[in-house]
Parts: structure tokens; sequence; C-alpha cells
């Protein structure tokens, strides 16, 4: 039986898979070091931005299915879904796996199911994980099962895909992953396809390292044709009517805790073989850099003497307020190190994380020179341009996402530059 199950990690994964399984009839007590976060979610109040997580939160405490507080108890099924960042050498840090399995070990008992969600290097579950889970006194594979089922979501529609996005399971054993699946089954539509842990593991990063690679892929396309004369985000449109084609959109980087992290395990297990992930990784890295190059030539170019520069966006993608590994935040802190005066702002970020950010839109434009359009939230796609023209110094623009309409923006009289845009950069 399957009545209880204790999440660890109520972030931006591990809390709206509480609420789904707590409405769905299942007791969920949710477990987070971060006691401001828990007092927060206790309260019905919302630590991270999610469409649709509000009411069903509301839903899942009122029920009495969702407790939450900083220490684990007893279950049925134990799911962790705690980060697995990336240390500045670029090599896996496995502490919060580590210290949350560690967390477990002393309320297992018979017939508990171990499941780790969090997107991890291969082997973490056998390597990792088990010999931790061995301290219970518990036979693995028969008193003890243990599978890996990584979450397969991105910030935003999270609930949509929760549910009909197909998932994976991989188990230590056949039991392990049986029962996994069927502990799913009360919330996925999705097919669920059952493997073995360790390749779970490589499926997970096999996805977000193709994604990375295909982006930088986009961004040395976007580079080119600065220099060639061509309108990358034409080209790549054109060449995506091939049947066999799909290539992503340039950008100013990569972010968030997945794309720009889980590619480096593979680099750091197999640094031999893992040359054009390696590459993609450097490529991606760059392109902050890029974008504070450009904005500091156009200045120069424009003959702006103590340029201010107004960066809209800094979550890593749009209508969220997620900003890890954002590239957002690296342009910002190149633009600093080069001795640009500056001011950022982002709709979605309520709380300060910056020094440089502004509390609202018109105090970020007030004065600017140059406007840097880095996350294309859709606050952003519907300015109006001749309101902006009334705040700024110098009407100038660098869309770095492609996502402003340009005939609009000219007509107020800016100059608005495109990434990758050879007739517009």
């Amino acid at each position: 039986m399957m009545n209880k199950i204790c999440v660890i990690g109520l972030g931006y994964i591990g809390l709206p898979t509480s609420v789904m399984f707590a409405n769905n009839g299942i007791h969920v007590h949710g477990v987070d070091v971060n006691s401001a976060a828990v007092e927060k979610i206790r309260n019905k109040q919302l630590h991270i931005e999610e469409h649709g997580l509000q009411e069903r939160l509301n839903v899942a405490i009122d029920s009495g299915n969702f407790t939450v507080s900083t220490t684990p108890e007893k279950a049925d099924v134990f799911i962790i879904a705690v980060p697995s960042p990336i240390n500045p050498d670029k090599t896996a840090d496995m502490k919060y796996v580590e210290s949350a399995t560690k967390s477990i070990v002393p309320f297992l008992e018979k017939e508990n199911l171990v499941i780790l969600e969090s997107t991890v290097p291969p082997r973490t579950v056998e390597d990792v994980m088990m010999p931790i889970l061995k301290e219970s006194g518990l036979e693995m594979g028969t008193e003890l099962l243990i599978s890996h089922s990584p979450e397969r979501v991105i910030p935003g529609r999270v609930f949509e895909e929760l549910v009909n996005n197909s998932r994976i399971v991989g188990g230590i054993n056949e039991e392990s992953a049986e029962k996994t699946r069927d502990l799913y089954r009360a919330f996925v539509k999705g097919e669920i396809f059952i493997t073995d842990a360790t390749t779970a593991e490589m499926v997970k990063v096999i996805e977000n390292t193709y994604r990375d690679v295909n982006i930088a892929f986009a961004n040395e396309l976007a580079r080119v044709s600065e220099n060639i004369g061509v309108n990358v985000w034409e080209a790549i449109k054109l060449a995506n009517h091939h049947p066999r084609v799909n290539i992503h959109l340039p950008g100013p980087g990569v972010g968030g805790h997945c794309i720009a992290v889980d590619p480096w395990f593979l680099v750091e297990q197999d640094p031999e073989n893992a040359r054009i992930i390696h590459l993609a990784r450097q490529t991606n890295d760059s392109m902050p850099l890029f974008v504070a190059n450009k904005v500091k030539t156009i200045a120069e170019q424009q003959q702006i003497k103590n340029p201010k520069i107004a960066v809209l966006g800094l979550s890593f993608k749009a209508n969220i307020d997620d900003m890890r590994e954002s590239p957002s935040v690296e342009v910002v802190h190149h633009l600093k190190e080069m001795y640009l005066e500056l001011t950022a702002f982002d709709p979605h970020i309520k709380e300060q994380k910056l020094p440089q950010q502004a509390l609202n839109l018109e105090e970020a434009l007030q004065n600017a020179d140059i406007v840097v359009i880095l996350t294309e939230h859709d606050e952003f796609k519907i300015l109006d341009p001749k309101q902006i023209a009334n705040l700024v110094r110098s009407k100038i623009v660098l869309d770095t996402k492609n996502c402003l309409p340009r005939d609009a923006w000219v007509k107020a009289g800016f100059d608005v530059r495109v990434l990758g845009d050879a007739k517009h950069s």
C-alpha cells in the first residue's frame, strides 16, 4: 500500500508534485530545510511562481492531505526532489542529494519505496544513494525498493506536463520500477516507460544535453550571420520548414537548473568523448559576454558618453520568476565589469535580487541610452514604444530574443538592433 508520501524538497518540482499527489487522494508530507518557505506553504502562500499552483495548493492544504515541516516523517514512499547544481569547477555538487538521502534513513521501514526525482549524473542512485540507504539495515531491492523517475517539465507549464508528458521510471530491479510506475499512475496520463535506474538517469541528461547542443548551434549561426549579412531568425525559420530539421533559437545564453547544468555531468564523467557537448557548453556560456560586448560597441559607435543601460528581463525564461543560472545575470555582471551604468528590471522578480534592480519599469528606463531585452516576457512584448520614447534619453534597443514588434518601435523613432540579424545589428 502507498497511502503516505514524504517529499524531500519543496521547490520548483517538489511542491507541484506534492500537491498533485495530495489532490489525487494521497496524504503527502512535504519537507524543506528552508523554514521560511515551509511557513509560507503552511499558510497557503507561494515562494515560487507557477501557473495554477496557488489554486492547487489551497485545495491540498484545505483537504488535509498536504502537511509540511522541516523534518521527514515515516511514510510508504519517499520522493527526493532537491537541487543538483554545478560547482564552480563544473563538477556535479551532490551535497543536497546526499543530505536528503541521509535525512530519511532513520524513518525507513520494510516495503518502503525511495524515488529520486532530481536530475543527476548517471550512476548517482547506485554510487551515491544506495551506500547511504544501506545504513538503514534494509536489504536493497527486496526490503527497500529504489528508483529514479526524473521530472520532465518546464516552468510555466508544470502541471500540464506533469499530467500529459510521458515519464521514465528506472528501478534498481523490476519490482522497484513497477511500484514507482503504479504510484505515478495516480495522475500521469502519458505513457510510462520502464528501464533501469542508470539508464533513466542517462535519458534525462541526454534530453537536456540535446537541447543545449541545438541552442549552441543556433547561437553559432547567429554570430556567423552577423558576419556575413544574414538575418539568422529568417534563415532558421526557413530551414525548419524542412521535415527533418528542427533548429532551436539563439539568445543571450542558456539558463535554468537543467539545460545549463546537466551537460556538464557528461563532460565530467567522460571528458575525452564528450567533446561536442563540452564545446556547446562553452559556446552558450560565452553568449552573455558576446551580448555585453555588443552593448559596449553600440555605445561607442553612437559616441554616447557615460551611457546608461536598461536591462529588461532577469529570469532565464519567459513569464517565470526563476533566475537559476540565468544568462541575464551574467550579462549584468559583464556590463558592470565594463564600468557601464545600468539598471535592471523584471516584472516577475518581486524581491530585490541584484543591487542594480529597479523597483519598476519606469525607474529602469528613465534616461536610458540603450534598452537591452534579455527575456521575452509577455509584458515586454506589449510595451508601447511611444511611451518608452518619453522615458529614455537615446532611442536604442538591443533585442536579443527577437520578441519586439520591430516596425512599431522603428515608427516611434527607435534604432532597433536584433541579435543575429546583420541587417539590424
